[in-house]
Protein backbone atom coordinates (compact mmCIF):
# COMPACT_ATOMS: atom_id res chain seq x y z
CA UNK A 1 0.00 0.00 0.00
CA UNK A 2 1.30 3.49 -0.84
CA UNK A 3 2.27 5.61 2.15
CA UNK A 4 1.58 9.33 1.77
CA UNK A 5 3.92 11.89 3.29
CA UNK A 6 7.06 9.85 2.61
CA UNK A 7 10.05 11.72 1.21
CA UNK A 8 11.67 11.38 -2.20
CA UNK A 9 14.50 8.92 -2.78
CA UNK A 10 17.63 10.27 -4.43
CA UNK A 11 16.80 8.32 -7.62
CA UNK A 12 13.50 10.26 -7.86
CA UNK A 13 15.23 13.65 -7.70
CA UNK A 14 16.14 14.19 -11.35
CA UNK A 15 18.01 17.34 -12.32
CA UNK A 16 15.56 20.11 -13.15
CA UNK A 17 12.70 18.68 -11.04
CA UNK A 18 10.87 21.52 -9.25
CA UNK A 19 8.20 21.81 -6.56
CA UNK A 20 7.17 24.13 -3.78
CA UNK A 21 6.21 23.66 -0.16
CA UNK A 22 3.11 24.83 1.62
CA UNK A 23 3.26 28.30 3.15
CA UNK A 24 3.79 29.21 6.77
CA UNK A 25 3.32 32.56 8.49
CA UNK A 26 5.94 34.00 10.84
CA UNK A 27 4.47 34.85 14.23
CA UNK A 28 5.62 37.10 17.05
CA UNK A 29 5.98 33.99 19.21
CA UNK A 30 8.37 32.43 16.66
CA UNK A 31 10.77 35.38 16.87
CA UNK A 32 10.54 35.82 20.64
CA UNK A 33 11.08 32.12 21.34
CA UNK A 34 13.93 31.82 18.82
CA UNK A 35 15.89 34.81 20.15
CA UNK A 36 15.37 33.61 23.73
CA UNK A 37 16.57 30.06 22.99
CA UNK A 38 19.57 31.12 20.87
CA UNK A 39 20.62 34.19 22.83
CA UNK A 40 20.30 36.43 19.77
CA UNK A 41 19.40 39.44 21.89
CA UNK A 42 19.87 42.01 19.14
CA UNK A 43 17.96 45.31 19.28
CA UNK A 44 16.54 44.60 15.81
CA UNK A 45 14.71 41.66 17.38
CA UNK A 46 13.93 42.70 20.97
CA UNK A 47 13.74 46.50 21.37
CA UNK A 48 10.40 47.90 20.18
CA UNK A 49 11.54 51.54 20.46
CA UNK A 50 14.61 50.84 18.35
CA UNK A 51 12.53 48.84 15.85
CA UNK A 52 9.96 51.61 15.48
CA UNK A 53 12.38 54.54 15.23
CA UNK A 54 15.70 53.17 13.96
CA UNK A 55 15.19 50.03 11.87
CA UNK A 56 14.74 50.13 8.11
CA UNK A 57 11.41 48.26 8.25
CA UNK A 58 9.80 49.69 11.40
CA UNK A 59 8.66 46.13 12.12
CA UNK A 60 10.09 43.22 14.12
CA UNK A 61 12.51 41.39 11.82
CA UNK A 62 12.92 37.63 12.03
CA UNK A 63 16.54 36.43 12.23
CA UNK A 64 17.78 34.81 9.02
CA UNK A 65 18.71 31.70 11.02
CA UNK A 66 15.06 31.39 12.10
CA UNK A 67 13.81 31.71 8.53
CA UNK A 68 16.31 29.08 7.38
CA UNK A 69 15.16 26.75 10.18
CA UNK A 70 11.48 27.17 9.32
CA UNK A 71 12.27 26.71 5.61
CA UNK A 72 14.09 23.45 6.40
CA UNK A 73 11.05 22.25 8.35
CA UNK A 74 8.85 22.94 5.32
CA UNK A 75 11.33 21.12 3.05
CA UNK A 76 11.49 18.10 5.36
CA UNK A 77 7.71 17.77 5.36
CA UNK A 78 7.56 17.73 1.55
CA UNK A 79 10.82 16.07 0.58
CA UNK A 80 12.91 14.22 3.17
CA UNK A 81 10.59 12.35 5.52
CA UNK A 82 12.24 8.94 6.00
CA UNK A 83 14.71 9.33 3.12
CA UNK A 84 17.18 11.98 4.24
CA UNK A 85 20.40 10.64 5.78
CA UNK A 86 22.71 13.64 6.22
CA UNK A 87 22.91 17.37 5.57
CA UNK A 88 26.47 17.81 4.23
CA UNK A 89 26.76 21.56 3.62
CA UNK A 90 25.31 24.53 1.77
CA UNK A 91 25.72 27.94 0.20
CA UNK A 92 23.52 30.54 1.95
CA UNK A 93 22.45 34.03 0.89
CA UNK A 94 19.96 36.31 2.66
CA UNK A 95 18.22 38.46 0.03
CA UNK A 96 15.82 40.53 2.13
CA UNK A 97 14.07 40.87 5.48
CA UNK A 98 11.24 38.74 6.78
CA UNK A 99 9.04 40.48 9.35
CA UNK A 100 6.41 39.22 11.75
CA UNK A 101 3.25 38.61 9.75
CA UNK A 102 4.99 37.56 6.52
CA UNK A 103 4.16 34.16 5.05
CA UNK A 104 6.96 32.15 3.45
CA UNK A 105 7.20 29.06 1.28
CA UNK A 106 10.16 27.31 -0.38
CA UNK A 107 10.59 26.72 -4.10
CA UNK A 108 12.97 23.82 -4.69
CA UNK A 109 14.89 22.76 -7.81
CA UNK A 110 17.24 19.78 -8.11
CA UNK A 111 20.54 21.03 -9.52
CA UNK A 112 22.82 18.03 -8.87
CA UNK A 113 22.19 14.32 -8.35
CA UNK A 114 24.50 11.30 -8.38
CA UNK A 115 25.01 7.92 -6.76
CA UNK A 116 27.18 7.81 -3.63
CA UNK A 117 30.35 5.71 -3.67
CA UNK A 118 28.80 2.89 -1.63
CA UNK A 119 25.45 1.57 -0.57
CA UNK A 120 22.03 2.38 -1.98
CA UNK A 121 22.47 6.11 -1.42
CA UNK A 122 22.92 9.24 -3.45
CA UNK A 123 23.99 12.86 -3.21
CA UNK A 124 21.44 15.52 -4.11
CA UNK A 125 21.93 19.28 -4.24
CA UNK A 126 18.93 21.55 -4.54
CA UNK A 127 18.51 25.27 -4.94
CA UNK A 128 16.00 26.35 -2.31
CA UNK A 129 14.49 29.78 -2.76
CA UNK A 130 12.47 31.06 0.20
CA UNK A 131 9.83 33.52 -0.96
CA UNK A 132 7.43 35.75 0.91
CA UNK A 133 3.73 36.31 0.18
CA UNK A 134 4.64 38.89 -2.48
CA UNK A 135 6.78 36.37 -4.38
CA UNK A 136 10.02 38.12 -3.35
CA UNK A 137 13.05 35.92 -2.69
CA UNK A 138 14.16 36.53 0.90
CA UNK A 139 16.68 33.71 1.31
CA UNK A 140 18.40 31.34 -1.12
CA UNK A 141 20.39 28.29 -0.08
CA UNK A 142 21.77 25.23 -1.87
CA UNK A 143 22.07 22.24 0.45
CA UNK A 144 23.92 19.05 -0.43
CA UNK A 145 22.27 16.02 1.15
CA UNK A 146 22.96 12.30 1.38
CA UNK A 147 19.71 10.45 0.71
CA UNK A 148 18.42 6.89 0.65
CA UNK A 149 17.89 5.13 -2.67
CA UNK A 150 14.79 3.35 -3.87
CA UNK A 151 14.85 -0.41 -3.09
Amino acid sequence: MEQLGHGFYWNDMTIGRRWKTIGRSIFEADVVTFIAVTGMQEMLFNNLEYIEHESATGKRIAPGALIFSIAEGLVMQSTLQGTGIAFLGMDFDIKGPVVVGDTIHVEIEVVEQRAASKGNRGLVRTRNEVKNQRGEAVLVYSPLRLMKGRD
